[in-house]
């Protein structure tokens, strides 16, 4: 009973929610950067210091970031728009 009712009706609440949440955090992790911790939009700035080039690593870094979102985003409509038809 849990599997077959509760679950899918949850999801369907939750689902917009938790999206939006997991965006944030991706949106997040590239301010986290600025205080040290090694990832996408350090690294762009770590290339940029070495090859005294900032601009192209940096939009290359907020490419990355646009395209993480997107699938994100678009992954969700799609899940939300099964869960709408199961019904």
């Amino acid at each position: 009973m849990m599997w077959d009712i509760i679950l899918p009706q949850a999801l369907k609440n939750i689902l917009p929610a938790l999206v939006n949440e997991t965006i944030g955090l991706l949106k997040d992790s590239a301010l986290v950067s600025t205080i040290g911790v090694v990832e996408i939009l350090r690294s762009a700035q770590i290339v940029g210091a070495n090859k005294y080039i900032y601009f192209e690593p940096l939009l290359f870094a907020g490419l990355i970031y646009y395209v993480l979102v997107m699938v994100l985003t678009k992954s969700a409509s799609v899940l939300e728009r099964r869960l709408r038809q199961s019904e």
